[in-house]
């Protein structure tokens, strides 16, 4: 038996890195037990790389549309095995940055698969190291299709599509959720044909019903195929492949995305450790994951009513709280402004999307915005969701010309 710990953590994602840096930032020994990379998921197979990656498709896209501002381009290209030589770039220095932050608080890590035995002791190469307390951070992998397997060639995963160094032609991807929405995105940025299959009847089904038209509006914008209310029935792979989906029509592609979402990672349940992240089957998000961690370790809590969702791309989409389906006609205000209207949208050339807020006896109980900066936006109104902060209230804030902030100040006259 190895020393003791006064933690042990299995998984070095954002839950299971967050948990190790507070816990030995409060003096207690730890130790994290890591299979892959440190970083987890996020860092490394999600939500790093993927933005990484529209960066880069976001700045070409923009370049193609130069000439209507000014700015005149000849001959641009794109080299996609750069872009992922970029990507992987960033990945090893957020790693490095973050083993070393590990290194000098003196977490113990281990690189090796670990196997909890009990809610005392971890087995890893061999060896068994008795802790105090034991985290579950075990994360996920790429969910899969119904009697379709992935070939990792043709049938991609989320993970797959991350080290392809070459653009597809055409890709069909099936699921519209974020993962599906950022990749459909990227390709259709770097000139691929692409064709989106999803089985709900809108688009971006978790997302309030307003940002799915939208949405769909901005797809067909960007030529992007888009097929609602079906699901996959089977795919034949003989050099390109055929889709065949259950309403009947059949899709010829050169390569087929499953974005249908991710599951956890399968691990014994046992009775006196603690699950967080993704492992503990709630909210598959990184930032959701850390509050966890947080609130594990530091007894921080939060409202996991009031955690944010983000779809990263041009425009960015984000929203908050209740959406309008899921309130009662005759209980609620709402108020939508048109990003268009706000001055900053016009000098940026970035003008799709709104913000749309809605409230229920005098607070905001629900914030969904489509604009550039959306990921900051919808910031602004949780803090005060978080807070109860009343409308009247944040009338007074004083919210500075021109920016994308006074779409929220501007929209708050309407409620």
């Amino acid at each position: 038996m190895e020393k003791i710990y006064d933690i042990g953590i299995v998984g070095g994602g954002p839950a299971g890195y967050t948990a190790a840096l507070h816990a030995a930032a409060r003096g207690l020994s730890v130790i994290l037990f890591e299979k892959d990379c440190v970083g987890g998921v996020c860092l490394n197979k999600g939500c790093i790389p993927t933005k990484t990656i529209l960066h880069s498709a976001e700045l070409f896209e923009e370049l193609k549309c130069g000439e209507s501002i000014g700015i005149f381009t000849s001959d641009l290209t794109v080299d996609f095995a750069k872009v992922i030589e970029h990507k992987n770039q960033v990945v090893l220095k957020l790693r490095k940055s973050l083993e070393l932050m590990l290194k000098n608080r003196k977490v113990t890590i281990v690189n090796s698969k670990a196997k909890i035995l009990d809610s005392g002791t971890i087995e890893a190469d061999g060896k068994r190291y008795e802790c105090s307390k034991i985290i579950a951070a075990v994360g996920s992998e790429p969910g899969k299709l119904c009697g379709i397997e992935f070939d990792h060639k043709s049938i991609l995963s989320s993970d797959d599509v991350l080290n392809r160094t070459t653009l597809p032609k055409s890709i069909v991807i099936i699921g519209s959720g974020a993962i599906g929405t950022e990749w459909a995105r990227i390709f259709s940025a770097f000139g691929s044909e692409v064709f989106v299959v999803e089985s709900a009847d809108c688009l971006l089904p978790a997302a309030d019903f307003e940002v799915s038209k939208r949405l769909e509006r901005i797809f067909k914008s960007k030529k992007i195929k888009v097929y609602k209310g079906t699901k996959v029935s089977n795919i034949e792979v003989n050099g390109s492949c055929k889709v065949y989906l259950e309403n009947g029509e059949v899709i010829e592609t050169e390569k087929v995305l499953a974005a249908v979402g991710r599951k956890p990672c399968d691990t014994e349940k046992i009775e006196g450790v603690s699950y967080i992240g993704d492992a503990c089957g709630e909210i598959q998000l990184a930032h959701f994951a850390i509050k966890q961690a947080i609130s594990e370790i530091d007894g921080i809590f939060f409202d996991k009513k009031l955690v944010p969702s983000v779809i990263y791309g041009n425009p960015e989409i984000a929203w908050v709280g209740k959406r309008e389906q899921d309130l009662e006609d005759g209980t609620y205000k709402k108020s939508l402004l048109l990003i268009s209207a706000l001055g900053k949208s016009q000098c940026d050339n970035s003008v799709d999307g709104f913000i749309k807020l809605l409230s229920q006896d005098g607070k905001i109980v629900g914030a969904h915005i489509i604009s550039k900066e959306a990921s900051s936006l919808i910031h602004q109104v949780l803090i005060a969701m978080q807070n109860n902060i009343g409308v009247e209230k944040l009338k007074e804030v004083c919210f500075a010309h021109p920016t994308y902030s006074e779409g929220i100040f501007e929209a708050l006259f309407n409620l």
